[in-house]
């Protein structure tokens, strides 16, 4: 991956939109935060008694099988807010200290279906993802799985357009999620060092085998910083970039890349870019992974294993038309959700009724 020379290069103009935000200005408004009303509770537990009831494919099931009246505004404006806003949305209010986890999934994986398509996040197809510490390894153990472990995250964007996290269960000290505006970060890059910003939009290429052991390749390609149409949007996170480096027949960065990934480090980690929220039980967080990049503090678990930290994660995929580069993000090698890519044969670990993917996978 050799340098393009930067009088070939042109950076995007700053991003005056609703997604460039700072963490300590967006903290003190509480406008992010959706509460549900008693009405919309009641809609989601019923239809998720149904779902549990009927338990449909989840394949093949779609959002028009369990139709939203109470709540179909309300998912209309998350969207939009994800979409066209400040690129993420916090939903409260449901009662999930009173649900099994399996009510929990379904209500959870229901309104997904509404926010876009689920898509499958590993080579085992899972739909729903678990955020269960199995493991006390750290990150800097190359065989560390993120979703498995109770050291901290370094920011990063996620391989969909949309994550979604939702909490069963907070820790009990720490794992504090936290955002923080790519269109901040550019605009950033681009006021203290105008002839590094257009590195962005070249390709690097990002360890795969570290975020799915049984990843088809050691890496893929993409571009941090997408600008089609003057649409910009953003997809980071320099471990995944520096740990590449370690594979044969990977280009060696050069100073000037490693120069923009050490500013971008320094301005996402700048006192008051970022906003922390502490997850209470039954919150949904629905972020924008082309808006704001996310990371969680370390935590400590409870001793109980029914009572550790769990959250449960969606991928979803979004018709919104949205231009994005050739390749940018993970968007060529992600796997939908019907079938594996390229007609291969199911996993045979896969599972697809919601009371299996309610149950995390004992993997470290």
């Amino acid at each position: 991956m050799a340098s393009i020379p930067s009088s070939s290069l042109e950076a995007a103009p700053p991003v005056k939109t609703a997604a460039a935000w700072r963490g300590d200005e967006l903290e003190k408004t509480g406008e992010w935060i959706y509460l549900l009303s008693d009405e919309q509770v009641a809609e989601l537990e019923a239809l998720g008694e149904r779902f549990l009831a009927e338990n449909p494919d989840l394949r093949t099931v779609q959002a028009e099988d369990y139709p939203l009246v109470a709540c179909a505004d309300a998912v209309k404006e998350w969207g939009s807010d994800v979409d066209f806003g400040r690129g993420f949305v916090l939903v409260r209010g449901l009662r999930t200290h009173l649900y099994s986890d399996a009510l929990s999934s379904a209500i959870y994986y229901i309104l997904g279906l509404h926010m876009g398509d689920p898509i499958r996040q590993n080579e085992m197809g899972d739909l729903i993802d678990h955020v269960y510490a199995t493991s006390d390894k750290t990150m800097d153990d190359p065989t560390a799985l993120s979703a498995k472990v109770r050291d901290k995250l370094v920011y990063h964007s996620d391989s969909s357009d949309v994550v979604a996290l939702m909490c069963l269960r907070p820790a009990k000290e720490g794992g504090l999620s936290c955002l923080v505006s790519g269109a901040q970060i550019y605009n950033e890059i681009l006021e203290r060092r105008p002839d590094l910003a257009p590195l962005l939009l070249e390709p690097f290429h990002w360890d795969w085998r570290r975020q799915d052991h049984n990843a088809p390749a050691d890496t893929y390609t993409s571009p941090i910083v997408s600008l089609v149409d003057g649409v910009f949007s953003m997809y980071a996170g320099s471990l995944y970039i520096l740990t590449a480096q370690e594979y044969e027949g990977v280009p060696k960065l050069t100073p000037e890349q490693i120069e923009v990934l050490e500013l971008f480090d320094k301005i996402t980690y700048e006192e008051g870019m970022a906003i922390a929220m502490d997850f209470r039980p039954g919150d949904i967080q629905w972020l924008s992974n082309y808006a704001a990049l996310h990371a969680r503090t370390t935590f400590w678990d409870w001793p109980e294993p029914q009572r550790r930290r769990h959250l449960l994660r969606l991928w979803l995929s979004r018709e919104t038309d949205r231009p994005v580069a050739p390749g940018f993000g993970k968007n060529g090698v992600v796997q939908h959700r019907s079938a594996p890519r390229g007609g291969a044969e199911e996993h045979p670990e896969g599972h697809f009724d919601i009371y299996s993917v309610s149950v995390p996978r004992l993997l470290s």
